[in-house]
């Protein structure tokens, strides 16, 4: 304790002190008696969550509520009356924010999601997040505590058995690093994403760290050498800067590597291992230093970023530039001015709108409107894990700036396209899209926006409202949750009979044209609604999409199992299906029913090729007498392809056989026979096609359903 006053006596007034030290008696005496897993005692951890807020100079009732964090949670005798009582509404509302949400509370608050498909564990992480996030708008020092509480878990994460190592690290991988990342809080990113790599592939991260050790005096040496040069260089200009090099963390360089092998690219071309930061006293120093360095050594084309003009939404602001420096190794360098380097390492706690006597921060509150979208969201997302998801798209994604006709900016989640920008602006606006233009000229509203676009957003002058189609992920229509919240919405405020007739429409068209076994499942009960007509109102609202259900089928092993089922190795020329029960046989898949995976399938043990697979509703299995030869197969792990007969019907016109080849192709898909027909001023063209699955085959039918002049398009039985 003395310590963590020590460090906060540096920049909080004395009086405030008084209430450091009396949550930390009131937190040892909560916890006294307990041990962390490490055999610890337990006051230990909220002590370094203080620490390390101190460090970030937060306020006296951050660092407070830091160790008070755990109380409410892990002291049954502790309410969050007693903490008002005895420290006052600010710090048990931080701490309330931080504290997670019991099970039982969390199922609680989902008993209304339309779609259950979600485990009581996954619902009451998710609706942690959400309680977490949304008191995050309110106040962003719940999360700074949250990250500061993570980042020390992360670093005594030993303590815990393999299993709930990898899932916590996971986790911090997936939500705690991207948001300290999107808090501009670099410091605490890279140890959270290297601790959590470190425990999730450890192999990985040994072979990244081997290959760093090997190099590392070749690189130390070259950085010094080129850091001297830059020195020299300035100081010619009459520049005054500190040079230094730049460090990467293990996990970037992981990521990079593995980037760099998908574009079989080795390791050793990856440029910024070597890095350089330029820190300078104003401003106008930045530029002169970039011109200084890039008359010095050539610029590498398409190398250069202006984050001091255009600031990311995290407040970082730099210079980057990457040149060919001595040896003709490309180097990376920053170049920022020391205030900005402050906010690149501390984020928002550099800007922070609460410090002792500190006075408010407009640019931090202008920058923050992101964290404050998140309350209106909280109002069109009823289940927490779809808040969660829609939180993970369309705040921790890389970001886009784009302009509006009249030159704002507008800045959305990379891969966004125009109708996400539509209700960007405005709910109305998107619901009244029917095109629009990018730089001018008109584009699909699938369209990816990239940076600098101009975007105009056509709209008629009566809410059309939108379409159901836009809710369809195989189309690329929208990819921002917030959108596809209001998209939902609307259809939600639609009749329920509409919505009915809707989905059993969506249901027939393309559900079961796919002919999977789905009279003998109960559809409804395994995608979580209690009737079909609910599964079909979901269907026709957009609270559930075709390519969600598709997955649960496929997820879903619908075979006849054993009481104790067998996992055996995938055998045969059939690979991945495995036969429950026995020992390895050769497999292989029907030919009078080619049953395709995520269909029900049975085998049928032949006297001298094996076990056939067959689907149950096939004729052949069907009218067999010797039932005792049937046995139950399941579909293991596969990259097989299926064949499968595809019949289309379309109006006849010139390039449709080529429209329709050219999008299977796109699709990534073999065609291996194409027969086109005539049939009373329509065109029938029956296709045999080679699918991985009942997924990639609805991506397909969607796909062609596209196509000009298409009417309608199934799966050919067999024998039809």
């Amino acid at each position: 304790m003395e310590a963590l006053l020590a460090r906060a006596r540096e920049y909080i007034p004395e009086d405030k002190l008084g209430v450091i030290e009396d949550a930390y008696r009131f937190a040892e005496f909560a916890h006294d008696g307990q041990l962390r897993m490490s055999g610890e005692p337990f006051i230990e951890h909220p002590l370094q969550t203080a620490m390390y807020l101190a460090d970030l100079k937060l306020d006296s009732s951050a660092i407070a509520a830091a160790l008070l964090h755990d109380v409410l949670e892990d002291c049954e005798e502790v309410s969050y009356a007693d903490l008002e009582g005895a420290f006052g509404n600010e710090i048990a509302h931080l701490v309330d924010g931080v504290t997670k949400l019991t099970q039982t509370e969390a199922i609680s608050e989902e008993r209304d999601s339309a779609l259950r498909l979600t485990p009581a564990d996954g619902l009451a992480q998710a609706a942690t997040l959400r309680k977490m996030l949304m008191t995050m708008a309110e106040d962003i020092r719940v999360v700074l505590i949250k990250l500061a509480d993570r980042l020390h878990n992360m670093r005594t994460l030993d303590s815990l058995p393999p299993e709930r190592r990898r899932v916590f690290a996971q986790e911090t991988l997936d939500i705690y690093a991207p948001l300290a990342h999107r808090l501009g809080i670099w410091e605490a990113k890279w140890q959270l994403e290297d601790l959590a790599f470190q425990h999730i592939d450890t192999d990985s991260y040994r072979a990244v760290s081997d290959l760093l050790a090997s190099k590392r005096v070749e690189r130390e040496e070259y950085i010094e050498r080129i850091i001297g040069l830059l020195q020299a260089e300035l100081r010619q200009a009459g520049i005054k800067a500190e040079v230094s090099g730049r460090p990467k963390n293990i996990y970037s360089i992981h990521k990079k590597i593995r980037k760099y092998a998908e574009q079989n690219r080795s390791a050793d071309e990856i440029y910024d291992l070597f890095a350089v930061r330029v820190l300078v006293e104003k401003v106008s120093d930045c530029y002169g230093a970039l011109g200084a360095i890039h008359s010095r050594w050539y610029p590498i084309p398409a190398s250069f970023d202006d984050y001091i003009a255009n600031p990311k939404d995290n407040l970082y602001r730099s210079l980057h530039t990457v040149v060919l420096a001595e040896e003709a190794n490309p180097v990376e360098i920053q170049i920022r001015t020391f205030e900005m380097h402050s906010v690149s390492e501390y984020g928002v706690a550099a800007h922070w709108l609460y410090k002792e006597g500190g006075a408010s921060d407009v640019q931090f509150e202008e920058k923050m409107t992101w964290l404050r979208q998140l309350l209106e969201w909280q109002r069109d997302v009823s289940s927490a894990e779809e808040f969660v998801e829609s939180f993970k798209t369309d705040i921790f994604n890389d970001q886009v700036f784009v302009y509006t006709p009249k030159g704002e900016v507008k800045e959305l989640p990379a891969e966004s396209t125009p109708l996400d920008f539509a209700y960007r602006i405005h709910t109305d606006v998107g619901h009244r899209c029917i095109g629009s233009k990018v730089n001018g000229k008109l584009v699909s509203l699938s369209y990816r926006l990239q940076i600098g676009d101009t975007v105009e957003i056509l709209t008629s002058k009566t809410e059309r409202g939108p379409s159901l189609d836009w809710l369809n992920p195989d189309s690329g229509y929208v990819r921002t949750g917030s959108a596809r919240s209001k998209i939902r919405q609307w259809f939600n405020r639609q009749e329920r009979d509409a919505n009915l007739a809707q989905g059993r429409e969506i249901y027939n068209k393309q559900l079961r044209r796919l002919t999977t076994e789905m009279d003998n499942i109960d559809l409804a009960e395994l995608t979580g609604f209690e009737t079909r007509d609910e599964l079909f109102i979901a269907l026709g609202n957009g609270t559930i999409t075709v390519p969600q259900v598709v997955n649960r089928l496929t997820a879903e092993d619908v075979s006849p199992q054993p009481e104790e089922p067998i996992k055996l190795p995938t055998v045969g020329p059939a690979a991945g299906i495995e036969v429950m029960g026995v020992g390895d046989l050769l497999t292989r898949m029907a030919g009078c029913c080619n049953p395709i995976r995520g269909d029900a399938i049975v085998g049928y043990i032949t006297r001298n090729r094996g076990v056939t697979v067959h689907r149950p509703a096939c004729p052949n299995i069907i009218a067999e007498d010797e039932k005792e030869r049937l046995v139950p197969v399941g579909w293991g792990e596969s990259h097989e392809v299926y064949p499968v007969r595809v019949r289309l019907e379309a109006w006849d016109r010139v390039g449709l056989l080529g429209d329709v080849t050219t999008m299977v192709s796109n699709e990534r898909v073999n065609i291996s026979n194409c027969v086109s027909e005539p049939a009373h001023g329509m065109t029938v063209i029956t296709l045999t096609v080679y699918v991985k699955g009942i997924d990639q085959l609805n991506v397909l039918f969607s796909k062609l359903e596209g196509v000009k002049g298409v009417v309608s398009i199934d799966r050919v039985r067999s024998g039809t």
